[in-house]
């Protein structure tokens, strides 16, 4: 019986050619019902397509295993340098279909589960998506993972195993709603606990300053316990190792030897150690004082979580201490539990101390105990930490890395401080991801001074040796120290965490050329004059093997026919479609697979928002943390424009369009969430409006995420990248449409300015203020009423939000998003209207012409080879961590059983 190709069958033609039989179909059968027989206790009965999801992720995983036992045996006999990449995010999605592709057993599996009677997509949309992260820093650290496995660097990612990561968002007449995200609630089939490299951690307590050295004493302790995940290179069998640390109680509870208030009291204190790794914060560029609320919000899921864990026994108890102090005990425990416990500042620095803790003790622990040489033996000499040792600071939440390791080889390991500090700097690097004012962490004194009262003293003791350095090279300039100071005076006295990055690391960059040079001129200017040998660039980019391979396999099949698959280690290769910019054959196959991958997409979206779509208009798409520096607001202008433009000329040809934007605003950001409001209520008038009919469609993607990207963004046509510029970092959700057909329409901001370069200007359609030009308005001043007065169409859309024409219910519902534009807009969204708008038309125009609008796609694709992570990772291991990558082939453990 023939079949139609699934895409699994697609990445088989493209990545496993000439490979046919790489496994047997028969053994996977096997190990398939074996696992569903000996590991989840059932039979094909009663089992549930989650236990099927399960049966096939274990037997997977089983290919796993020999090759990464194989890889950590290779790195302890060969004892390379090793990379830690600290993250309080890893955004890493789904782990089946990426396993399956890296390993080619995707066409034995989806043949074998076939065989079986099992639709292999339902399987995978079983799984549950790994949300350990906010949006693109989490989601690079993903991919750089990928890219230091499958170049053969010994390397390791090391985060937080948040119970609850990034929320579930649900739309609600039109609002934000937030929702746990559970994931753990099945299990997770990839990771395998490691209680025996249990690490304490502690905080609070107080410092004694002996003879023989400092003493930190009387502290609280949590157990940071580990749970290992596997991460397979590309075809290589390297498998490294991501370790996300999880919070326990340092003690057991036994029921028979309390008493019911010590009991109760005893087990309040062990969830609120263990709450340390229960959620990951929600907030994304946005200010540290907007923390508290979202926190309390995400709380009160933990606190009816945990309700419900509780066995029968602590239920009676429970409702026995409720029923005596209902009235005083239970309101104090209530104000005081929220009042010192659940404050968001306080629980974000504890997550942030806890990672680098338990991190570093694991370091040197493994430093001290690898094998070297002929010999096994116990390293002793820390000296030589930094040949052996890199340790990479993404952003600044591990930041107390520097400290730490300070506390560690000073105290612990009686080091003297000028040795020390030189083992520290030369280990440590720091990546910065934001330029924005407000997402610069800054720690208050105090709060140092209570959680980490040793660590605050390490921290002056830095900047004190540090502001010497500052006096004698620029003596007499006490407002440079002041400014490069690691301690910011007036008002609340606070420590700056990049200055502390900054002075601690022998290496700073920034992720875009654009941006890195924005920190050496504005940022971190008087650093750089200081140290300009420290700063170096590391533009982003992205895995082609998620980002191309998996989940556009009808392109990568298309492109494998014309240049080969060697692309997919090698994004450069595809400067070799080049030559094929004019292939007829060509351009027609591109073409047919962007149009089947909206074809599918608007099945989704009908399926999911009861909007029909038409699937020969434009598929625009703006997905990306909600912000106003990103600017949906621009976006949302150029949609009622072109909604008053339709309804203004009904009989003119216009070009449709299905405007989609998606992605979740920070719990406590109330200007975002009025965005979302917003786009929903746009979307319900239009969509609505028969005079429009198909020729203009708004959705608001809910719950974006990375399962829902990997659909969505193999079937766009336009990509909105429109952040003022000088605002975005670089982005890589511009890279992930760049390289799956998508045109972009954007600012000279980020990563779009190389973009640019690659693919050549006029192939992208870019509008708008420049850097430069932002810092005239900036000096001159910003009026945004001058162009809500000149330009008519700004100010029909404007008064049509202002006036209630989009809510109608409640007129005054958008009044601040009004009030913002005209008054407090740091971002100046009017200043680019004119200019976006008359480049949208462009993007109209073209868009008629499919041929032309293809080479376009053709010549964005062949320019994608720089924004891979491979060539990133790359350079940081060269210029940076001072390693070399290797396409050398691990030999493949037997895998027989």
């Amino acid at each position: 019986m023939s079949r139609p190709l699934s895409d699994h069958e697609k990445r088989k033609q493209i990545s496993v050619r000439g490979l046919a039989g790489v496994e047997n179909v028969t053994d996977l059968k096997n190990n398939f019902n074996r696992h569903l027989h000996f590991t989840l206790v059932k039979d094909r009965n009663v089992a549930t397509k989650r236990d099927y999801y399960f049966a096939l992720a274990n037997t997977v995983r089983d290919h796993l295993i020999g090759r990464w036992i194989r890889t950590q045996q290779h790195y302890y006999e060969k004892d390379p340098k090793r990379v830690y990449y600290i993250s309080l995010e890893f955004y890493m999605g789904r782990a089946l279909q990426n396993t399956m592709v890296n390993l080619a057993l995707e066409n034995a599996c989806d043949e074998a589960m076939y065989q079986i009677g099992l639709d292999m997509e339902e399987l995978e949309d079983m799984e549950e998506d790994a949300g350990l992260g906010n949006g693109g820093l989490g989601r690079l650290a993903a991919c750089f993972l990928d890219s230091m496995a499958t170049l053969g660097l010994a390397a390791y990612g090391y985060g937080i195993r948040y119970e609850f990561g990034i929320f579930n968002q649900k739309i609600v007449s039109g609002w934000q709603v937030e929702e746990a995200d559970d994931w753990l609630r099945y299990g997770n089939p990839w990771e395998k606990a490691r209680p025996e490299y249990m690490r304490p951690v502690h905080f609070y307590g107080r410092t004694e300053h002996h003879p023989d050295g400092v003493k930190w004493v009387d502290t609280q302790v949590v157990l940071a316990l580990p749970y290992d995940t596997p991460v397979p290179g590309y075809r290589n069998n390297v498998v490294n190792t991501m370790r996300l640390w999880s919070a326990k109680a340092p003690c057991e509870f036994r029921l028979q030897d309390f008493n019911v208030g010590g009991y109760v009291e005893a087990v309040l204190d062990k969830n609120l150690a263990e709450n340390i790794s229960r959620v990951l914060y929600p907030n994304d560029n946005v200010s540290s004082s907007q923390l508290p609320s979202a926190v309390r919000r995400i709380m009160g899921w933990i606190i009816m979580r945990h309700v419900g864990d509780l066995q029968w026994q602590e239920m009676i108890v429970v409702v026995v201490v409720m029923m005596m102090m209902m009235m005083m005990v239970v309101v104090f425990l209530t104000t005081l539990f929220l009042a010192q416990f659940f404050e968001g500042k306080e629980l974000r620095l504890k997550q942030e101390y806890f990672v680098v803790a338990a991190t570093l003790q694991d370091i040197i622990r493994r430093y001290k105990t690898s094998k070297f040489g002929s010999m096994e033996a116990v390293r002793t000499d820390l000296d030589g930490l930094p040949n052996k040792v890199a340790i990479q600071l993404n952003d600044t939440h591990p930041a107390l890395a520097i400290p730490e390791l300070m506390r560690v080889l000073v105290d612990e390991e009686m080091l003297t401080w000028e040795n020390a500090w030189d083992i520290c700097v030369r280990t440590c690097a720091y990546t910065n991801h934001t330029v924005l004012p407000e997402a610069l962490e800054r720690w208050p004194i105090d709060l140092f001074q209570q959680l980490l009262p040793r660590h605050l003293e390490i921290i002056y003791e830095i900047n004190r040796r540090h502001l010497e350095r500052v006096a004698s090279l620029y003596p007499g300039d006490v407002d440079r120290m002041r400014r490069m100071s690691l301690i910011e005076e007036g008002g609340q006295k606070r420590v700056n965490m990049a200055h502390l990055c900054i002075v601690g690391s022998h290496a700073v960059n920034g992720v875009a050329r654009i941006h890195s040079d924005i920190l050496k001129a504005t940022v971190f200017k008087d650093f750089y004059e200081m140290d300009p040998y420290k700063f170096q660039n590391k533009t982003n980019g992205i895995t082609p093997r998620r980002w191309l391979v998996m989940c556009n396999p009808g392109l990568a099949e298309v492109i494998a026919e014309r240049i080969g698959d060697d692309f997919i280690r090698d994004l450069d290769q595809l400067k070799k479609l080049i030559k094929f910019v004019n292939d007829d054959a060509f351009i027609r196959d591109v073409a047919k697979v962007k149009q089947e991958n909206k074809m599918k997409f608007a099945v989704h979206l009908e399926e999911h928002y009861k909007v029909k779509i038409n699937p020969n208009s434009m598929f625009d798409l703006q997905v990306k943390r909600i912000h106003e520096y990103k600017r949906q607001l621009l976006n949302c202008l150029h949609i009622i424009t072109f909604y008053n433009r339709i309804k203004k000329e009904p009989n003119k040809h216009w070009t449709p369009r299905t405007i989609m934007i998606g992605g979740k605003a920070a719990p406590g950001y109330h200007t975002a969430k009025m965005i979302i409001r917003l786009i929903t209520a746009i979307g319900e008038i239009v969509n609505n409006d028969p005079v429009v009919g198909d020729r203009l469609k708004v959705i608001f993607l809910e719950n974006y995420r990375v399962t829902l990207a990997e659909k969505a963004i193999p079937a766009a046509d336009l990509s909105e990248q429109i952040s003022t510029a000088g605002t975005e970092a670089s982005g890589t959700g511009n890279m992930k449409f760049m390289l799956n057909g998508a045109l972009t329409i954007g600012t000279m901001d980020g990563a779009n300015v190389e973009m640019a370069e690659e693919a050549g200007e006029d192939n992208l359609f870019i509008f708008g203020m420049r850097v430069d030009d932002v810092e005239a308005m900036d000096r001159k001043g910003y009026n945004a009423l001058e162009y809500y007065n000149r330009i008519p169409e700004l100010k029909q859309a404007i008064d049509q939000i202002a006036g209630g024409f989009f809510s109608p219910k409640q007129p005054d519902l958008f009044k601040d998003i009004v009030s913002l534009l005209m008054y407090h807009d740091r971002f100046k969204v009017f200043a680019d209207y004119g200019d976006y708008i008359k480049c949208q038309e462009k993007v109209s125009a073209l868009y008629k012409n499919a041929k032309e609008w293809t080479k376009k796609v053709i010549y964005n694709i062949a320019g994608c080879g720089k924004f891979s992570s491979d060539r990133t990772i790359a350079q940081y291991a060269r210029e940076i961590w001072g390693m070399e990558p290797s396409l050398e082939k691990f030999p493949a453990p037997d895998e027989k059983r």
